[in-house]
């Protein structure tokens, strides 16, 4: 870790450097050299302290984590020169401590088996370095490795979350020419992982939004991944062939999930009056298998949901389905955000080969400048399961989550965030050890400064 804590003070000092062109006039004129274009320039930089503590209560695991982490994010991204602008962001996530299975590549930390995962391994490197061209009106071109949203990050996401965020390396095009059309196309052909995993192959993304009104989009999208695994197939080399069968896609460890994913989706909100809202979605999507990926992919999404808003409260109550075939294999989502749903205790980042149907009610509103946001989750399997007992089940659990957030000043937030996941039937296993999932309860305690 020498080589990581030498390079606090080279960023320290590169803040120094970069941070007087902050103060430049925003009524500048077009840079006209380089040496202007940087300095007419925006920072990239941020650094993010996180505590997180798991307890769970699965098998083998006997101990809780404690994990103490710091990721900085160090960056500049130029004003445009001639309709080219280039953005640089290095990334560096520090371990205090060791009192967790930090996962790293996707394989348990020699030695820390008995301890719950925190996927935030240590790691230094270039987080993002990419080239903009906006030499057509209404049109940005970026080339190289950069972070990718779409809609609600529940296909394609960066993970944000996590420590080490999940990068693409390739090219993307966004075209704004349409009335009201947003164009989305990409291909990549690298993606790195949040547990710093690195795979290769083809990922080609088109996504149009079409505003129906101000505050309505509907949206139609295809994905298209051609690779083998991306950490959805339970490649831990921990793991047994039983327990893979169990927990894992249904694929197993040498099992081609690449796929494609069609669908579409409606989101917004109508207005009653001044202060009262009506909020929904309609999403549906169909997931088949993809250039040799494996003949059992073949499943549906859908996502249903609606609610009220009153001043800056809200409340709704949604469901998700991601299905299964025939409890072989179930729809995955292994370029999203999946923290942000089935709960944020991270049970089901990969989606149990029986499926999931996930009942929900989330409430959100602010108090003063405290933010207050809060889920209930009933998560149940599309396909029965077998359970520890020998018998059936169809209920996973239910989870609680909560979180407090509030901006210390212009450039601190604070936040307190708070999972519990509660087991219902036991999921166990036909062969081998069982795979109880267990109770899972952790709180984050986090601190971000933004330059």
């Amino acid at each position: 870790m020498t080589h990581l804590l030498n390079l606090r003070p080279l960023a320290a000092a590169c803040l120094l450097a970069m941070s007087w062109p902050v103060m430049a006039d925003e009524a500048a004129p077009a840079p006209v050299n380089l040496l202007e274009a940087i300095q007419q320039g925006k920072p990239m930089t941020n650094f993010r302290l996180r505590y997180e503590h798991v307890d769970q209560t699965a098998t083998a695991l006997t101990n809780k984590a404690h994990a103490f982490t710091l990721r900085s994010l160090i960056g500049w991204q130029t004003a445009a020169l001639h309709n080219f602008s280039l953005a640089a962001q290095l990334t560096d996530v520090h371990e205090f401590n060791h009192d967790f299975n930090d996962k790293r590549d996707n394989v348990s930390e020699p030695g820390k088996i008995s301890y719950p995962n925190v996927v935030d391994p240590s790691h230094t490197g270039i987080n993002q370095l990419y080239v903009d061209w906006t030499g057509v009106k209404n049109t940005k071109l970026r080339l190289g490795r950069q972070q990718l949203n779409l809609d609600n990050v529940r296909f394609i996401g960066d993970i944000g979350f996590r420590q080490n965020m999940q990068v693409f390396d390739g090219v993307s095009l966004l075209n704004k020419s349409l009335p009201n059309t947003e164009l989305f196309a990409a291909h990549f052909d690298k993606v790195r992982q949040v547990n710093t995993a690195k795979r290769s192959g083809n990922i080609e993304l088109v996504n149009a939004k079409y505003r129906l009104t101000p505050s309505t989009n509907l949206i139609a999208y295809g994905y298209l991944v051609d690779v083998a695994d991306l950490s959805q197939n339970n490649g831990d080399a921990t793991v047994t062939s039983a327990t893979v069968a169990q927990a894992g896609n249904g694929l197993g460890t040498s099992g081609d999930a690449s796929n494609k994913t069609l669908g579409l989706r409606l989101d917004g909100l109508a207005k009653i009056n001044q202060d009262w809202k009506v909020l929904y979605t309609a999403e549906y999507a169909k997931q088949d298998d993809y250039r040799g990926g494996s003949s059992l992919i073949d499943a549906h999404y859908y996502k249903l949901g609606g609610g009220v808003a009153y001043s800056t409260w809200s409340v709704r109550l949604d469901q998700e389905m991601l299905s299964s075939n025939g409890g072989r294999y179930a729809f995955q989502t292994p370029l999203g955000t999946n923290h942000l749903f089935q709960g944020w205790a991270d049970v089901f980042l990969v989606t149990p080969r029986q499926g999931i149907k996930d009942t929900f009610v989330s409430v959100a509103g602010n108090i003063e400048k405290l933010k207050l946001y809060a889920e209930y989750h009933v998560i149940e399997s599309d396909k029965p399961f077998d359970t520890l007992s020998g018998g059936f089940g169809d209920k996973y659990g239910r989870e609680f989550d909560a979180s407090l957030s509030y901006p210390v000043n212009a450039k601190l937030n604070a936040k307190l965030e708070y999972a519990k996941f509660s087991e219902s039937d036991v999921y166990g296993a036909t062969a081998g050890a069982p795979v109880t999932k267990g109770d899972k309860e952790i709180i984050w305690l986090t601190a971000l400064y933004t330059f």
